[in-house]
């Protein structure tokens, strides 16, 4: 086989193997009867933990010191939805 055709074998190797992990069920739970996806509760979660955050920033006086809050916030958002996946649901 030439070098150019190995590459294009093993690269289609690799795309079918990328494609094919996202085909497991997702984790899901049953909230009143309806099954929802496991990241929308812990976006939910981590959210309420983001205004949790905000209010002990805002009652100590340090919510000036963090940097740009449009920036600060969504990152806080991403870390406790992440840490909250890995934690409850791999």
């Amino acid at each position: 086989m030439t070098s150019r055709r190995w590459q294009l074998l093993s690269g289609l190797a690799v795309a079918l193997a990328v494609a094919g992990a996202g085909c497991q069920r997702a984790p899901s739970i049953d909230v009143i009867g309806s099954f929802l996806p496991v990241w929308m509760l812990c976006l939910t979660v981590a959210v309420a933990l983001s205004f949790l955050v905000r209010y002990f920033l805002l009652r100590y006086h340090t919510e000036s010191e963090v940097g740009p809050l449009a920036l600060f916030y969504p990152c806080v958002v991403i870390l406790f939805t992440c840490t909250l996946w890995l934690v409850f649901f791999r």
